[in-house]
């Protein structure tokens, strides 16, 4: 049963494309990490990466995401 559920996972995110992080990534994130944003490491990596594949990022966390001027995303529970 745990199994097919995680099966089933793996085949309904496959479908999505996965951004990376890339040089253009990396270049953003250090531009983050230097603004000194009170953001979480894993948080700034995920906004770079949203920032470089120029993509809405879906995301509860607004409170960190805000901080992040340019970046684009949406609260997915609203």
């Amino acid at each position: 049963m745990a199994y097919r559920e995680l099966s089933s996972l793996f085949s309904f995110f496959a479908v999505f494309p996965i951004a990376p992080f890339d040089q253009a990534a990396v270049d953003l994130f250090d531009s983050l990490r230097a603004a000194r944003l009170r953001i979480a490491t894993r948080v700034l990596k995920i906004a770079a990466i949203s920032l470089a594949a120029n993509a809405l990022l879906l995301t509860a966390n607004r409170r960190d995401f805000e901080k992040v001027t340019g970046l684009k995303f949406m609260n997915w529970l609203d």
